[in-house]
């Protein structure tokens, strides 16, 4: 196996341990009951019941049932050549372990907005499956869906806290000029790797624009709940379950605990949040999201917990016909040959990020202009697999997670056909591919000391596996 393919090997093992459980620390007293301990750190003279449990790594036990339900969620993911052995299911989930108890350690910080978002998702996507919330909580043996979604929430929150993790051990790894060329050689001798056919793939976006009366229209409605709230004593929770178009905050009645200003919010937020006393409920915002209005509900320290509202305006009809009939124009006048792509982008595209660049799209994995042509994104594969060099799509809607609109048009700007690695052509690929494998030597190396630091215990004939890393402490 050569150095890329090594790679390619481990950054696929570190991604595809999303969904599986994370049981946190049970503490279990002479009585033999067991209550949850979040708060208190583990040490070698805590007892536990030993009936299912397999390891602890620090503050988190690692239960029989976790390894099951890990092996299962792998199965389903059907990832090729993977390992589904119990030592090796073991192994990984003690590594996550490792991540997110040094994460607490040294207060790591999450965005937390992220973490509900997603598992509201999760929720959505679970009931969209079974077909109601009924037979969700039937199938996850639960009694209500708001015990589920504490559930979900803390094992998601684990997982970002191990990414987290992981990124703060890497993030000032970089790689030198000569790192990169040593690196490249050491790919000639082991045989440098063919890559697929690659494009280079640049985007118009044109978002209808909002008419001013149903922003009005909008913040009428917010204004109306905070006078309701503040002279009538209405709820605001209550307010928030009715009305907000947050579906990762609304079943909590737009509850969003420690908020910090560190904390990935959208600025706008941040600083009304933070401009608010205890109890107060802010004037109606405007973010990219839509229009909010907040109420703190506890300050403790540099971290806030809040509930909000949001409110998205429509777009009407007419604003987004007229949206669809201008990239139909510019499309027009890119085929009559009157403007160049990368010009109609810089002078009408709505999405900054591409337009100042002629529309250019960057491959969010390598950060190269360049995307493989059989690992192109699901959302945009099937609009550009068939360009041919310079060809113009069809305009697509592109609605945003929120609904909104966004009308879009591609061109293949650059394609490069199957090839073997070249120093010049892939300079960009290689160097990912160079800093990557730095990467994991640190990880390797961060794991190794933590381990030696870290309790750990493994109970039964988990201390007979034979693991990539030394938990056994031999």
């Amino acid at each position: 196996m050569n150095c890329i393919t090594k790679a390619f090997a481990l950054f696929l093992l570190c991604s595809m341990w999303s969904g599986l459980t994370a049981q946190e620390i049970i503490d279990t007293d002479a009585a033999g009951d067991t209550a949850q301990n979040e708060d208190k750190p583990l040490t070698s003279g805590t007892t536990f019941k030993v009936d299912g449990v397999a390891a602890v790594v620090g503050e988190y036990v690692i239960l029989e049932s976790d390894i099951q339900q890990a092996i299962e969620s792998l199965k389903q993911q059907k990832v090729e050549g993977q390992d589904l052995s119990t030592c090796s299911v073991m192994d990984k989930l003690m590594e996550d372990k490792l991540y997110a108890h040094h994460a607490v350690i040294d207060s790591v910080m999450i965005n937390e907005e992220q973490v509900r978002s997603y598992t509201q998702q999760q929720i959505d996507y679970f009931i969209n499956q079974l077909g109601s919330e009924e037979k969700v909580l039937k199938f996850y043996r639960k009694e209500k869906m708001s015990d589920l979604k504490k559930e979900l929430l803390e094992l998601n929150r684990n997982q970002e806290l191990a990414k987290a993790m992981q990124q703060n051990i890497v993030e000032e790894i970089e790689v030198t000029p000569e790192e990169i060329r040593s690196y490249y050689k050491e790919l000639e001798e082991d045989g440098l790797p063919q890559f697929g056919v690659e494009l280079e793939v640049s985007k118009i976006q044109i978002i209808p624009d909002v008419p001013q009366e149903e922003k009005q229209k909008v913040i009428d409605q917010l204004n109306g709940y905070r006078t309701d709230i503040l002279e009538n004593g209405s709820s605001f929770a209550t307010k928030a379950v009715l009305w907000s178009e947050d579906e990762s905050t609304r079943g909590d009645g737009g509850l969003i605990r420690d908020v910090d200003r560190k904390s990935q919010f959208v600025k706008e937020f941040r600083d009304v949040a933070f401009s608010l006393q205890e109890g107060e409920v802010s004037k109606p915002f405007e973010t990219e999201f839509g229009y909010h209005i907040i109420k703190v509900e506890k300050i403790r320290g540099q971290k806030i917990d809040l509930r909000h509202i949001l409110r998205i305006p429509k777009v009407t009809a007419a604003a987004e016909n007229a949206a669809k009939d201008e990239i139909e124009k510019i499309r027009k006048r890119i085929e009559d040959g009157e403007i160049t792509f990368a010009e109609a982008a810089r002078e009408f595209s709505d999405e900054k990020e591409t337009a100042s660049d002629g529309g250019i799209m960057i491959n969010p994995v390598t950060q190269d202009r360049m995307f493989e042509l059989k690992n192109l994104p699901p959302e945009l594969y099937p609009k550009v697999q068939n360009l041919k060099e310079g060809e113009v799509s069809i305009a697509f809607n592109n609605p945003t997670r929120t609904g909104k609109t966004r009308y879009e048009i591609y061109t293949v700007s650059d394609r490069i056909e199957e090839h073997e690695a070249d120093f010049a052509i892939d300079y960009v690929k290689i160097k990912n591919f160079a800093l990557q494998a730095k990467r994991i030597k640190a990880i390797e190396k961060w794991k190794n000391e933590k381990i030696a630091e870290t309790y750990i215990k493994l109970n039964g004939d988990y201390r007979t596996c034979d693991y990539s890393s030394n938990w056994i402490k031999q």
